[in-house]
């Protein structure tokens, strides 16, 4: 996964910042947005499980601070509902601009709530999933309770929300006070995914219920039975990354990536527009090689030296294993760490110069288990007679055709 710190403008001209995550191994085929809870941040853990998820499936996903808080610039107490949602739609912007319009929005409580709003002005979202959201934004003032007299009678009103205190106007209720989400949801056509916890103490299931009976189909429904309503459990928060991953794939396009084939042991294929980033089939095994970053690749793979490194390493421990077992030794472990002193794409520059290759891998070993000094020097004597470490030395021959 990489991460980067982006930063964009609202519709006042503030600065809001984000994150964008992107998969580690590819190019996103899809980008989502992320609304955070009321008074929550883009950081809250939850938050950023739910988006790793995602990525790990492909997603590229921009969560970030609404106005007010966080990192974003603006005064929390001058903020609303409708600008929530206004945040929203200038993150979307953000992505249609620089990457790709987000076909998916995630929001959770209150976020849940503003997606659903922001859906209906974004033409690219094919899909929208709620988490413990409220089915009104309304739902609000429940929190406020304690304070709403004085927010009525004074227009303003300090109060603390988990451990924090947020300075509440009328405005704002009053702006909840308008907006009708089981309207909203009930024209939004689009494929919609409710989650919802059983045991929610903050915003009940019942909102769920609401919320699922407005809309209209494709629509689901995930209880998350035992989840807190922050889903401050890993497993929970994790959990609705894969369903959402999973769910949405029937409503936005994934290009189906075409399978290379070849009757020998290995087969790289790499497009004219990729760069370095290699499709691979390593005997039944699909990955990519690639280059690092600083050297023009995408960083999605091992680069070609690495990979003979790693062939090495695996080789070696294999080979170590098999002996210490037939000697009956105890070798609880055995870790090969290896690493090669030139960059491929170095070499190539030079590629038909022999001269300019220095081959040198290093080679360092760790053993877990209960042996002696004449043991270990036995092991280490076995390492250097591993089938790949013999191939490296011994003088090979590569055989090339052309396939017609």
């Amino acid at each position: 996964m990489n991460v980067e710190k982006v930063s964009f403008k609202n519709k006042e001209g503030q600065e809001l910042v984000g994150r964008l995550e992107l998969p580690a191994n590819q190019h996103p085929h899809n980008f989502a947005l992320f609304a955070h809870c009321f008074t929550c941040t883009k950081n809250l853990s939850a938050v950023r499980n739910i988006s790793r998820s995602l990525t790990a499936k492909g997603f590229g996903v921009l969560r970030f601070d609404f106005t007010g808080l966080g990192e974003s610039e603006g005064d929390f107490e001058d903020t609303n509902f409708s600008g929530n949602v206004e945040d929203l739609v200038a993150a979307a912007n953000y992505l249609s601009e620089h990457y790709l319009a987000p076909s998916l929005l995630v929001g959770h409580s209150l976020g849940g709530a503003a997606v659903i709003f922001a859906a209906a002005e974004l033409n690219s979202v094919k899909a929208v999933a709620t988490v413990a959201a409220p089915s009104n934004p309304i739902h609000v003032k429940h929190l406020l309770k304690s304070d709403l007299q004085t927010i009525e009678k004074e227009g303003v009103a300090e109060v603390q929300l988990s451990g924090r205190n947020f300075t509440i106007k009328k405005q704002f209720l009053d702006d909840l006070e308008s907006k009708s989400l089981p309207e909203i949801a009930k024209s939004m056509r689009k494929a919609l995914l409710v989650l919802h916890s059983p045991q929610d103490e903050l915003v009940g299931i019942n909102n769920a219920e609401e919320l699922y009976i407005a809309a209209h189909h494709p629509k689901s429904f995930i209880s998350l039975d035992g989840a807190d309503h922050l889903l401050t459990k890993k497993e929970d928060s994790e959990y609705v990354g894969s369903v959402i991953a999973g769910w949405v794939s029937r409503y936005v396009e994934i290009p189906s990536e075409e399978k290379i084939t070849s009757k020998h042991d290995v087969v790289a294929s790499l497009d004219l527009d990729e760069g370095f980033t290699t499709r691979m089939k390593i005997g039944d095994h699909y990955t990519f090689a690639d280059e690092p970053e600083s050297f023009g690749g995408n960083n999605f793979g091992p680069s070609p030296y690495e990979l003979v490194s790693a062939g090495l390493s695996a080789c070696t421990a294999m080979t170590i294993q098999m002996y210490a077992k037939r000697k009956k030794w105890n070798v609880q472990n055995v870790e090969v760490h290896t690493s090669y002193d030139k960059q491929h794409a170095t070499d190539c520059e030079n590629c038909e110069d022999d001269a300019a290759k220095i081959d040198t891998f290093t080679r360092e070993i760790k053993f877990e288990g209960e042996l002696d000094e004449k043991q270990i020097k036995r092991l280490l004597q076995i390492a250097d007679k591993c089938p790949v470490h013999k191939t490296l030395h011994s003088e090979t021959q590569i055989i090339t055709s052309l396939i017609k």
